[in-house]
C-alpha cells in the first residue's frame, strides 16, 4: 500500500452542487455507495459542515486508504465494507430509515487500475484477478478457465457489447487445453489475436470490452446495481437527492432507466387529473446524461466515459 495513487474525482464540483442543496438542514446524512479514494467525500465533508457521511465499498485496500484520507472528519464519517446493494441492510443496522443524498460513482476505481496485481488493466501483466473484494469470490482466472465456450461467449456478448465475442470465447477453451490462463498479458493477446485485424485498427486495445465483461462478471455489477439503485431511491426523503457516475453503457442505461421511471406518472394517460398516488416519486436534475467538460479532460483522461445522472425525491411512495 505504499505506492502512490493518482486519484482525481470526476465531475467533482458538479456532484457536489447537485447533491449540497438537500444537505444543508442539521442532522443530513448523505451516503457515498462507492467510496473508492473518497475524493467525492471528501468535498462534500469540506462544504457542508454538518453533513453526516456513510461510506460503503467493497474494497478493503480502498476503506483503508479512505479512512486515512477522511481523518479529519472522523466524528462525522461511518465506512463499511460492503457492497453498494447491501445499502438497506447497512441503513438499517445504524438506524437509519431514510437519507438526504446518495451518490454512486461507478466502474473500476484508480485504486484497482493503478495497483498492477489486481489485475483490471490489460497493459502490464499481473494475475487474472480482478475482484474488488480480493477477500471473497472467483476471480477472472476461474472464469476464464472453467465456463464453457457458450457461457463464456453470453458474458463477453452481454456485459462488454464484444461483437467477436464468440470467436474470443472458443480461443480461449482451445488455448486453455494447452495450459490454464493465468495472467492478464496472455489473455490480452489471445483475445487481440482473436480479433479481425481490421477491427484492431480502431477502437482502442482489442482486450478492453473482454476485461470490462469478465470483471463485470466476477463482481456482479449490473445484478448488484440493479437492486441498488431502487433502494437507494427508496431510501431517499422528500427533498433527498441522487447522483450516479456511470462509465459505460450498460450501467448507464439501468441508471436512466430506474430515474426516468420515477420522474414519470403512473396514472392512465388519459386520466384528466393524475391522483397524488400516481404523481411522479422523482424531479430529473440533470438533461439527460451530463458528461464532463473539455477542460476536464484535459486534466483526467480517465474521465472521458463517465456520464452524470441526477435526480431529487419529490413525495413519499404510496
Amino acid at each position: 500500500m505504499s505506492e502512490p495513487v493518482t486519484h482525481v474525482p470526476v465531475l467533482l464540483e458538479r456532484c457536489v452542487s447537485l447533491l449540497a442543496p438537500a444537505l444543508q438542514g442539521s442532522g443530513s446524512v448523505v451516503v457515498d455507495a462507492t467510496l473508492g479514494l473518497g475524493g467525492h467525500s471528501e468535498a462534500l465533508l469540506q462544504r457542508l459542515s454538518s453533513v453526516r457521511l456513510i461510506g460503503l465499498d467493497r474494497d478493503p485496500e480502498a476503506l483503508d486508504l479512505a479512512r486515512a484520507r477522511l481523518a479529519p472528519h472522523a466524528e462525522r464519517i461511518t465506512l463499511v465494507h460492503a457492497v453498494y446493494d447491501e445499502l438497506p441492510r447497512v441503513l438499517a443496522d445504524l438506524g437509519l430509515h431514510r437519507v438526504q443524498g446518495v451518490l454512486f460513482d461507478l466502474g473500476v476505481s484508480s485504486l484497482q487500475l493503478d495497483r498492477p496485481g489486481r489485475g483490471f488493466a490489460y497493459a502490464q501483466d499481473a494475475p487474472l484477478d480482478m475482484r474488488m473484494d480480493q477477500s471473497r469470490g472467483p476471480t477472472a482466472a476461474d472464469v476464464v478457465n472453467t465456463y464453457p465456450a457458450e457461457r463464456l461467449a453470453r458474458v463477453l456478448r452481454d456485459y462488454g457489447e464484444e461483437r467477436f465475442a464468440s470467436r474470443i470465447a472458443h480461443a480461449v477453451v482451445r488455448a486453455r487445453e494447452t495450459e490454464p490462463f493465468v495472467g492478464t498479458a496472455r489473455l490480452a493477446e489471445l483475445v487481440r489475436s482473436a480479433i479481425p485485424a481490421a477491427t484492431r485498427r480502431t477502437g482502442g486495445h482489442p482486450a478492453k470490452r473482454t476485461f470490462q465483461a469478465l470483471r463485470i462478471e466476477v463482481n456482479s455489477e449490473l445484478a448488484a446495481l440493479q437492486a441498488a439503485l431502487p433502494a437507494a431511491v427508496a431510501a431517499l426523503a422528500v427533498g433527498g437527492r441522487i447522483a450516479v457516475l456511470s462509465y459505460q453503457s450498460l450501467e448507464d442505461r439501468l441508471v436512466k432507466r430506474v430515474l426516468v421511471a420515477g420522474a414519470t406518472s403512473t396514472a392512465p394517460r388519459d386520466l384528466p387529473v393524475v391522483p397524488p398516488e400516481h404523481q411522479p416519486v422523482l424531479r430529473l436534475l440533470t438533461r439527460g446524461a451530463e458528461k464532463p467538460s473539455p477542460e476536464e479532460l484535459v486534466a483526467n483522461p480517465r474521465a472521458a466515459s463517465a456520464r452524470l445522472r441526477a435526480a431529487e425525491r419529490l413525495r413519499d411512495a404510496a
